[in-house]
């Protein structure tokens, strides 16, 4: 386990907003870390979303059900920020879940506490916002793929936007991320689609 003071850091250098000495203890000090094993669930359908979980170690997948059947929604890795983003805000349950591919290292940001920390650390607030801004353009980047893109491309985007989920994640998920069974995304795969 890392100390969070590095952690604080890590994020604020990857959503380009460094704090100052003074503001990067004070994220430092509501995040809080959870272990997962492979398989774990973090966050199941019908809880609240009560964090904003920062990926220091592992892989996790965001899916819900439908029809009987898991749908993956999205992957997210080291140094990457995962949120059930309607849930978080409104503070209401979720249907996705949150699941643990592989070992992972998880720092959560719970909602309180970074919405009062925002309120009273502006430049912590400004890093809030960037780190939600990145999920935003994160789910509207996958919405307007789904819309306009082939499969071919879709699949392309995918291993080119996440190349080590793109190793990692079983193809099952991979396949059902973007929206095909997994003997499409073999056939897309061997070049055959």
């Amino acid at each position: 386990m890392q100390d969070k003071t590095e952690i604080a850091e890590k994020i604020s250098l990857k959503y380009e907003h460094p704090l100052s000495p003074g503001d990067l203890e004070s994220f430092a000090s509501i995040l809080q870390c959870k272990e997962l094993s492979k398989g774990e669930l973090f966050l199941k359908d019908g809880q609240v979303s009560k964090y904003i979980q920062y990926v220091d170690k592992g892989l996790v997948r965001q899916f819900y059900y439908k029809n009987g059947r898991d749908v993956t929604e999205h992957f997210t890795c080291e140094n990457n920020v995962a949120v059930c983003i309607e849930s978080f805000f409104r503070q209401e349950p979720t249907r996705l879940l949150i699941e643990a591919l592989e070992s992972t290292v998880l720092y959560c940001i719970p909602y309180n506490e970074i919405e009062v920390l925002s309120f009273h650390k502006p430049e912590v607030g400004i890093l809030y916002r960037r780190f939600l801004e990145a999920t935003l353009i994160l789910s509207q980047q996958k919405a307007d793929s789904w819309r306009f893109e082939s499969v071919r491309e879709r699949y392309e985007r995918f291993i080119k936007e996440y190349p080590q989920a793109a190793k990692r994640a079983p193809i099952a998920h991979i396949a059902s991320y973007l929206l095909m069974t997994p003997e499409s995304l073999s056939r897309v795969r061997s070049g055959q689609w």
